[in-house]
């Protein structure tokens, strides 16, 4: 069990207008904008419904984002908000290092079927710091959750291939660490074969996600170009 008593969650979210343009053969950009929204909403309203965390900051400068986290209880933070998910990330951690704040949480917006269980879990599975644990991506190559005691423990660069770089990152600065798998934490949707993914993972039912997905015939457009 974790011994910290004062993690806080970093949440990046970037401009929702323009994002997810890997998804641009299946969706238009207002549907990409709405699905990135629904996503970001769910995710946030999971982060914040977590037990055991200290606070919940996202640092974003996008207007419906900040709308939403201000109504829900988080800090917003716009600095590093523009220099992509490692630099958002940094900034955060940096800032509530200089807090002295005890560690961080981080997850991305775009993993709709995550709960707060989950999110719990991986607390739990924490170790006292300095320490650091990872929750990778369904293909073991992102990281969807990462946990860091004190938050600057280890140095965080995120990306496509970021799991095994973290893992070796952890070592390096002289920590083992703490590997705990979560199917919600790892289904992230970003390209086309992702949503056939989630589509089948069985927590997908009842988010407001798949509504949406199923609202525009998504499943249906999927199955006729034989993606996933």
């Amino acid at each position: 069990m974790s011994t910290s008593t004062d993690i806080w969650a970093i949440m990046p979210v970037k401009e929702l207008d323009g994002a997810k343009q890997r998804l641009a053969p299946l969706l238009s950009p207002a549907q990409r904008r709405a699905l990135i929204e629904v996503m970001v909403g769910e995710v946030l309203e999971a982060v914040v419904g977590a037990r055991g965390l200290a606070g919940v900051m996202v640092v974003t400068l996008d207007p419906t984002t900040t709308a939403l986290a201000s109504r829900l209880g988080a800090r917003v933070v716009t600095d590093g908000a523009r220099d992509g998910h490692t630099g958002s990330v940094t900034a955060g951690l940096k800032l509530l290092a200089c807090e002295g704040r005890g560690g961080m949480i981080t997850l991305p917006g775009d993993i709709p079927a995550a709960t707060s269980a989950e999110i719990e879990a991986v607390l739990a599975a924490h170790l006292g710091g300095p320490s650091f644990t990872i929750s990778p991506a369904h293909d073991d190559l992102g990281s969807n959750a990462v946990v860091c005691s004190p938050p600057d423990a280890v140095p965080l660069r995120f990306g496509e291939n970021s799991y095994f770089p973290h893992l070796e990152a952890a070592r390096r600065a002289g920590i083992e660490p703490t590997v705990i798998r979560q199917p919600g934490i790892a289904m992230d949707i970003d390209h086309p074969a992702d949503l056939t993914a989630f589509l089948r993972l069985p927590q997908s039912a009842g988010t407001r996600t798949r509504a949406f997905l199923e609202d525009a015939g998504i499943p249906q457009l999927l199955g006729e170009r034989g993606i996933g």
